[in-house]
């Protein structure tokens, strides 16, 4: 119970510092657009993570507890892949809070799964580490910010060429604006209720109902959009318009975050769990409390100390309009989702960043600035290595406080 208890106060000290980065990473476009101001992006950060974190967040979190490092040589000797889940979680947790401090947004699932390799290979050297499953992991940090970017790049081209460039823009937006709205609500309906909920229900069927979730978001936009607002320009109310819907791809970017990035705070103590309950590394499933204390601590790092990731991501890339905002957070969230349905620690951070990217060049490479894309990049490179150095040494320290 001691030790179960330890590595709990670990996972909630991870999701905290996780919190004040990546989960403010998923409010940063809405906060830099001012379609939401801080305290609204805290509030809907709490909500919508905390209840992605419950519905979604299992499949990553299983990956993280048990799916890197071989179980094989840890189940004869349990006590040691505990103290290493352990070291995992002070060492990524204290270098994203460095990193936090410092405003920079780096990858908490680069800090975990570094710091869960590191500790692997200290305690039994390269064989007892799944490289095959570590090469998935890393490839979709390269592919996740691609997707992302080529998602948010071409709705944001399309919204330019259909909405912005139209004649009449108003009456383009109130045309288009309810089905972006409608896709938004069927994406969320379909991820939680399609393996989220562990419903008993085809595919078929989860697409039929969260097609209907999709019709209602339509109709519920189409209506609140019949109430005109007059603005100074044509373009202002087309902003305002998309500033209503960037509340939604906040709330669905905050989802997406709990569901995948979750995992990176509780994965390695439901690892711990079942070994403690069970006696040996398995099990399908991960119970809800442990779920919930991630949840929590996400959202109390986002309240705290968020607010300089969101000042990087949301102002100084590049400059960011409620247009351009609902681009990149549609963009990375779908992304996230995708991977978080596959079971795929992604990183929630390389995602953003990279559909921030992408609206910026759709608007031409001036538009970026490529100081601080060089600087959060060199923070990446430098986020693995250092989590799995610093793993590797905090579990040889806890061998021999504890003596296993």
């Amino acid at each position: 119970m001691i030790i179960l208890i330890l590595v709990i106060l670990a996972a909630f000290y991870m999701a905290y510092s996780l919190g004040g980065n990546d989960a403010a990473n998923a409010m940063a476009t809405s906060v830099g657009s001012k379609a939401i101001n801080y305290r609204e992006a805290v509030l809907i950060a709490a909500v919508a993570n905390l209840f992605g974190a419950l519905l979604v967040g299992g499949h990553v979190s299983l990956t993280i507890g048990k799916g890197i490092v071989s179980p094989d040589f840890f189940h004869l000797h349990t006590q040691r892949f505990i103290i290493g889940m352990f070291a995992s979680l002070i060492a990524a947790g204290f270098w994203v809070q460095v990193a936090t401090h410092l405003g920079l947004p780096i990858s908490t699932t680069h800090a975990i799964v570094g710091a869960v390799i590191g500790f692997g290979i200290f305690a039994g050297g390269l064989p007892f580490v799944k490289w095959w499953k570590v090469l998935k992991i890393v490839l979709s940090w390269i592919t996740s910010p691609i997707l992302g970017g080529l998602i948010s790049f071409w709705i944001f081209r399309f919204i330019r060429r259909f909405i912005l460039e139209d004649k009449v823009p108003q009456k383009a937006a109130r045309k288009f604006g309810p089905v972006f709205s409608g896709l938004v609500f069927f994406i969320i309906v379909i991820s939680i209720i399609y393996k989220g909920l562990h419903l008993k229900i085809s595919f078929t069927q989860s697409f039929l109902i969260s097609l209907s979730g999709g019709f209602l978001g339509f109709l519920l936009t189409w209506a609140f959009l019949r109430k005109r607002r007059k603005g100074k320009s044509k373009f202002e109310e087309v902003e305002w318009l998309f500033a209503i819907l960037q509340i939604l791809t906040a709330t669905y970017m905050g989802f997406a975050h709990g569901a995948n990035d979750v995992a990176n705070a509780i994965g390695p103590a439901a690892g711990v769990w079942m070994v403690l309950k069970r006696g040996t590394i398995g099990g399908e499933s991960i119970p809800m409390w442990i779920l919930l204390i991630g949840g929590v601590g996400l959202a109390l790092g986002t309240a705290l100390f968020g607010y300089k990731v969101i000042k990087t991501l949301g102002e100084e890339v590049t400059e960011i309009t409620p247009t351009r905002g609902f681009s990149a957070e549609f963009g990375a969230a779908t992304t996230v989702l995708l991977f978080s349905k596959l079971g795929i620690p992604i990183s929630t951070t390389h995602t953003i960043v990279g559909s921030v990217i992408g609206i910026g060049l759709a608007r031409g490479i001036k538009a970026l600035n490529l100081k601080v894309i060089r600087n959060i990049i060199i923070s990446w490179l430098l986020t693995l290595p250092i989590a799995g150095i610093t793993a590797g040494i905090l579990y040889w320290i806890l061998r021999i406080i504890f003596r296993v």
